[in-house]
């Protein structure tokens, strides 16, 4: 399923062939709208009812019209915009004008009633979740006339819970207001494992990194581990692909710790072993590095001294790494 905005002509007018399509939906679903009254005569909806009804939703503010599309277009569907056969309609409000209510809202959701029970309405509901999720927020709300048990039905084996009883703003109809919690999705664990390479002067190695979640920071040479090897096994590795060194071992573990991040569009839980280990003051070298560092969305390095760790104005991982050099200096000299 394909979830589009509502597309719409420089004069904003619903382009013809959509328009026939959304009036053919409205139209399917004729018991619902003779127990909501939203149209003069279920039995007769036309196309000016439907623009207008879908004009006066778009003039709300943060108001958005979605269309849920299945598959590949029918022959001769191309013109109407969208890449397949219309599913159902969405619409969605970013803010309640209640400032006391935090939550986006869904205001309809409705499905063609010729592709009811095949899932559709399900998918469209995850779909709208998943949008408000990426968009960080942390629940969402809706209404069900209470003379619709069928949508509360619906709604309520999805995980919506009650939470209020009224009327709606509209039309001042009796209604149930429910509410789901949108936690982030779990995420995948990961193992790693890095390297802090120290000069004789004791200043490290760090790459500058620059991840889609969790911005620019600095971090140790290292990276993921694959399915067979050992955490220094895969420092090992991963130290010589990102500087080309191949003179270096990793020497003992200075630490392990855990973070987030988004590796690959996917969020994972990353558990990392870092080693330290000593080498000369020099810039990693090679003719793979260009390639390698683009992947791993390395932007440069350097070598900083502890002074410049303690005081670095970007997010350093893992955040304590000064302290955890200083003890391990400490350790080595007693």
């Amino acid at each position: 399923m394909i979830l589009d905005p509502l597309p719409l002509t420089p004069g904003h007018d619903i382009p013809g062939p959509l328009l026939t399509e959304l009036t053919a939906l409205y139209a399917s679903n004729r018991d619902f709208h003779a127990l909501s009254g939203d149209f003069p005569d279920p039995d007769d909806i036309r196309p000016e009812q439907v623009a207008a009804a879908l004009a006066e939703e778009v003039r709300v503010p943060g108001a958005e019209v979605l269309l849920a599309r299945r598959g590949s277009p029918r022959p001769g569907e191309a013109e109407s915009g969208g890449a397949g056969q219309l599913a159902g309609i969405v619409i969605t409000l970013a803010r309640h004008p209640d400032p006391s209510d935090p939550d986006p809202w869904i205001g309809l959701l409705m499905v063609d009633a010729g592709a009811r029970r095949q899932g559709y309405g399900r998918r469209l509901a995850s779909l709208v979740e998943d949008r408000f999720r990426a968009a960080d927020r942390t629940a969402v709300r809706l209404a069900v006339l209470d003379n619709t048990p069928d949508a509360l039905a619906f709604w309520t084996a999805l995980g919506y819970e009650t939470i209020a009883y009224g009327r709606d703003r509209q039309l001042d109809r009796p209604c149930t207001v429910l509410r789901k919690p949108l936690p982030s999705p779990p995420r995948t664990p990961r193992r790693a494992a890095r390297v802090a390479v120290l000069d004789p002067e004791g200043s490290v190695l760090l790459f500058r990194y620059d991840n889609v979640e969790v911005g620019v920071h600095w971090a140790l040479p290292g990276g993921g581990l694959e399915a067979d090897e050992t955490p220094r096994e895969g420092a090992l590795r991963e130290l010589r692909e990102e500087t080309g060194w191949t003179d270096l071992e990793p020497g003992p573990l200075l630490c392990t710790w855990e973070h987030d991040f988004t590796h690959a569009s996917v969020p994972v839980r990353q558990h990392e072993h870092i080693y330290v280990t000593q080498g000369p003051h020099r810039d990693p070298t090679g003719p793979q590095l260009p390639a390698a560092h683009a992947a791993d969305g390395i932007l440069s390095w350097r070598w900083w001294t502890r002074e410049e760790l303690a005081a670095a104005p970007e997010p350093v991982w893992p955040p304590d790494l000064a302290r955890l050099l200083d003890e391990w200096d400490a350790g080595k000299e007693a």
